[in-house]
């Protein structure tokens, strides 16, 4: 009674869990058919029933993972300025950049796929959708704020392009050598950018 929904139902979560996983493992992974099935320990046919082609995965996946928050998302805490909220967010998205080896290894993986040898159109598509996802989690952020009167309602798709830049530039960073206490510049790099975008 049902129990064949629930089954379908669960390859597919199982299949949206394993490529999303990947790609936190890897933001240059690429969801090919085999290696998400195998990750998913379902068959290639089974996921060609939920997903056809491999950009009606990606898609699935990405529009997912535009619904989850961060946990402990600080742009809900008022208690903080807005500008402290907006950082905290930044911050937390940046963790998950790793230091050190760890985020040399995303550094490493992302050059390889995309500029080191000229990238395929599903590696395109990949990053692409990624970085919708975090164009879209930083929009999120910037129409809270422009809701409570912190920024000016208009011009928030090129505030978040703005605030991506920064991130992307200092997640870079995380990857390279410092000379001092990296978290410390990191910080005030990020109340500066904050600072051209909310109004406290």
């Amino acid at each position: 009674m049902g129990s064949g929904n629930d089954g379908e139902r669960s390859s597919r979560d199982k299949i949206l869990i394993a490529a999303a996983t990947m790609l936190g493992e890897d933001p240059a992974a690429r969801l090919s058919v085999r290696a998400v099935a195998a990750r998913a320990g379902v068959s290639t046919g089974s996921l060609r029933h939920f997903f056809p082609t491999q950009q009606d995965l990606l898609d699935t996946v990405i529009a997912g993972m535009y619904d989850l928050d961060l946990p402990d998302d600080p742009i809900h805490d008022v208690s903080e300025s807005p500008t402290e909220r907006l950082v905290g967010c930044l911050h937390q998205a940046l963790a998950m950049a790793g230091t050190g080896e760890s985020a040399r290894k995303a550094w490493r993986s992302i050059y390889q796929a995309y500029v080191d040898s000229p990238p395929s159109e599903g590696v395109i598509a990949n990053y692409l959708a990624l970085e919708r996802l975090g164009q879209h989690r930083i929009r999120r952020w910037l129409e809270i704020l422009a809701d409570e009167g912190a920024i000016p309602a208009g011009d928030i798709d090129r505030r978040a392009r703005f605030l991506g830049t920064v991130m992307n530039g200092l997640s870079v960073e995380r990857a390279l050598p410092a000379a001092g206490p990296r978290m410390a510049a990191e910080s005030d790099t990020l109340r500066m950018a904050v600072s051209c975008v909310v109004q406290d």
